[in-house]
């Protein structure tokens, strides 16, 4: 999404990731976005009115990929980063399967509609670090539980790339599919500017890097070489 008036020095464009779509409401079809004010540009959007028109191109990337029977699918989410898990949770459920959420943040003001969470699937956690909402705690304490009684099939996750990683430390070696949507800097959103490069494994081995807006941003936790993410010089 273009950020910023006209002459204004925010040109790269922001990424977000989608809530939930319908095809009704009151003004037609919509599309929701949930948009924390934390940089300059979602500073910016945030403060728009009602009516405003963006600059938008979407949908863009992966999505989640949803089972063609019915699993035990948990949903994990960080922070805002949660937002895209509400939606869906509401398709799954639809497909007959058991949806359990696991939410985390650092501090209960971040995060993201708990309410609305308990409400969208069959049991809600909550873990904040500093014990203010729920259990202290990280989200993926009570993973190695649940994984070992055999009370998951696949995960979905979407939060910060330590998160990502954590999880898909604990599921590797399982019979538990990861489906993680990473959080990279994506300025073009179609493939050219390079900005989003993701180091990830193929089924020889071989590392490549591969654009996060095309390629995912929903990836494959086992498949991402997390050891090598950040680092300047990827070598196979």
């Amino acid at each position: 999404m273009s950020v910023g008036a006209e002459g204004s020095s925010m040109i790269l464009r922001r990424a977000f990731a989608i809530s939930r779509v319908s095809d009704r409401g009151e003004y037609g079809g919509t599309m929701e976005l949930i948009v924390a004010p934390g940089g300059s540009g979602s500073r910016w959007l945030c403060a728009q009115e009602v009516g405003v028109s963006l600059d938008l191109v979407a949908p863009l990337g992966t999505p989640f990929g949803i089972p063609t029977a019915p699993v035990q699918a948990l949903l994990i989410g960080g922070g805002y980063g949660s937002a895209p898990l509400f939606g869906l949770a509401e398709v799954l459920k639809a497909r007959g399967c058991r949806v359990d959420m696991i939410l985390g943040a650092s501090t209960v003001a971040k995060i993201y509609a708990p309410i609305e969470g308990k409400r969208a699937v069959s049991s809600l956690k909550i873990f904040t670090e500093d014990a203010s909402a729920g259990q202290m705690g990280r989200v993926t304490d009570p993973l190695p539980e649940l994984i070992a009684k055999g009370e998951v099939d696949v995960i979905y996750s979407c939060g910060p790339m330590g998160m990502l990683a954590a999880i898909s430390q604990l599921t590797n070696g399982t019979d538990v599919v990861h489906q993680c949507a990473v959080e990279e800097s994506m300025a073009c959103g179609i493939g050219i500017c390079m900005t989003c490069v993701l180091p990830v494994r193929n089924s020889d081995g071989i590392v490549a890097m591969l654009r996060s807006c095309i390629d995912g941003p929903v990836m494959d936790g086992s498949s991402v070489a997390w050891d090598l993410v950040g680092r300047n010089e990827i070598t196979p």
